[in-house]
């Protein structure tokens, strides 16, 4: 023990799933240990903490431009017509779903591997 190179010791509690879990991710990276394959993670591995709010306003927003479109549909299907100004809110919700798109994206972080 006194020539050991590691000499800091950790201990954590696993629910019954996290270990199970832990164990198949363990045999999986063939490495020969749950010490090697944690040491590795600390080391080498990322954390993602993703906030998700940002697309569950996106996804509201197509619903609501979805509906829209329908509307329109509708409306085209039952005059036999297509008005400039339904042509023109069309293109107007297009663009506000690109736009939401650029904004989500430009948003993300830029990761290097």
């Amino acid at each position: 023990m006194a020539n050991r190179e590691r000499k800091n010791e950790l201990k954590i509690y696993l629910s019954d799933d996290e270990q199970y879990i832990l164990e198949q991710k363990v045999k999986a990276s063939g490495m020969k240990s749950k010490s090697a394959f944690l040491r590795h993670q600390i080391l080498y591995g990322f954390v993602y903490d993703i906030d998700y709010s940002e697309l569950r306003e996106y996804n509201a927003a197509l619903a609501k431009i979805g509906n829209n479109l329908n509307q329109i549909a509708k409306r085209m299907n039952a005059t036999g017509n297509v008005y400039a100004a339904d042509v023109k809110q069309v293109k107007e919700l297009m663009k506000k779903v690109w736009d939401t798109q650029k904004s989500m994206l430009s948003k993300q972080p830029y990761m290097k591997l």
